[in-house]
């Protein structure tokens, strides 16, 4: 019996949002482990952080050479090689020895977290890129609708695997969590066999030159999310896990949960994005460069004014959780239109080599994001932070004004 199209498109894409669902829970789950075993350790904030250095360096190339390798080898083998490598990682940090030297535990776990960055990267850029392929270019309002169903699914899951992780490190500890994650994973490869091989292959050769030439529209991009993820992660990937634990007193628990809730309320608003987003009553206008434009000014101001509250004195637990709220919705609706944009800006030919270029950009973010938020953290605590996350927003903003709107944006409805 011979399978629609449509069909067949909508297999693939339950196959592969299923197989980036669990990849996702073991990835928010590693974060938070080694974040908080680490700390009770007594790392300081700026340790913490250079535990994720090398994952956050490596999904940097990981993304520059991924969606390359993607477009020789199919995106098949990208998704479900990045996913053996996770298992990898995390079996391989289940031989840390706490008795070893400190130097040597942290150069260890910084070489387990470098697999884990590449796994991740070749992961999500494999997903992305593989949604664009079984969507047709023409239709953008169910463009938009399926990223932000895989991308809004994706960052709720790695909020589930915040409280994963923080349950798992106290219920079963530190190397059993790995090994469970581990075997889960394990089972999802075995469905990798369902997609077809070639999806994603361009079918010759493509000079590593090419990995440079990239249009106007998806180097503005890519710079917009450089400084867009550094603002989200220079205050909440080290700051405020520690700022929870150490300056508010709060336990384990607590601090998963805190922010599993946070990225998971992130998520359903990145999932609501297309029908949040509509411009008029009949929903005919797609996301266009002012609709980015106009959402990531709104943001420049939310990072300061929690700063702000802070500094007058307000308990920090209030300002902070109501400051997230507000922040949450409005980085989730940029994060949507930037997912669609970068998919509305490419041609299918060029998916993962365009896909790939724009989340190296945001593995840069990340990067940096992370560095400074547990050195801005340990100089001058969150307030610090807040403020720089404030200034990378606006040169997102500033950057952003470059945009011009893609072909498809005025097609049909969101």
């Amino acid at each position: 019996m011979t399978t629609s199209p449509a069909t067949a498109s909508l297999r693939n894409y339950a196959i592969i949002t299923a197989a980036y669902w669990g990849f996702t829970v073991t990835d928010g789950a590693l974060r938070m482990l080694v974040l908080l075993h680490f700390h009770v350790l007594g790392y300081r904030p700026f340790a913490i952080a250079m535990l994720f250095l090398f994952y956050e360096v490596f999904g940097v190339v990981t993304n520059f050479l991924g969606g390359w390798i993607g477009s020789q080898v199919g995106l098949r083998m990208t998704l479900y090689g990045g996913i053996a490598l996770q298992i990898f990682a995390l079996v391989l940090l289940s031989f840390l020895n706490p008795g070893w030297a400190v130097p040597v535990q942290v150069g260890f776990v910084m070489v387990a977290q470098a697999f884990s960055g590449i796994a991740k990267d070749l992961t999500k850029m494999s997903a992305k890129s593989a949604i664009r392929l079984v969507v047709p270019k023409e239709a953008a309002s169910r463009l938009f609708r399926w990223v932000a169903v895989l991308t809004g699914s994706k960052n709720a899951l790695k909020g589930v695997g915040f409280f994963v992780g923080a349950a798992l490190l106290e219920w079963i500890g530190f190397r059993p969590a790995l090994w469970l994650q581990a075997a889960v994973l394990g089972v999802i490869v075995l469905s990798g066999t369902l997609l077809p091989a070639d999806m994603g292959k361009i079918g010759k050769k493509v000079p590593f030159r090419q990995l440079f030439a990239k249009s106007k529209e998806i180097n503005v991009l890519s710079a917009a999310r450089f400084f867009l993820f550094g603002s989200r992660d220079v205050w909440f990937v080290v700051a405020l896990p520690v700022f929870l634990y150490e300056v508010l007193g709060w336990q384990f628990m607590q601090v998963g949960s805190y922010m599993a809730i946070w990225v998971i309320g992130y998520g359903i608003v990145q999932f609501l994005a297309p029908q949040l987003l509509r411009q008029d009553r009949t929903g005919k206008v797609a996301p266009r460069a002012k609709t980015i434009l106009f959402w990531t000014s709104i943001l420049t101001a939310i990072p300061a004014l929690i700063a702000l509250t802070l500094m007058a004195g307000v308990r920090g637990d209030i300002a902070v959780t109501g400051g997230l709220i507000v922040f949450g919705v409005v980085f989730a609706f940029n994060s949507a239109v930037h997912s669609y944009l970068v998919l509305a800006y490419t041609e299918d030919q060029d998916v993962s080599l365009n896909v790939g270029f724009y989340y190296m950009a945001n593995s840069g973010g990340r990067l940096l994001g992370t560095i400074a938020s547990g050195l801005v953290y340990q100089w001058f605590g969150l307030v610090g932070c807040l403020w720089v996350s404030s200034l990378f927003v606006l040169a997102a903003a500033l950057i952003t004004t470059q945009l011009s709107d893609p072909k498809t944006s005025n097609t049909v409805a969101v």
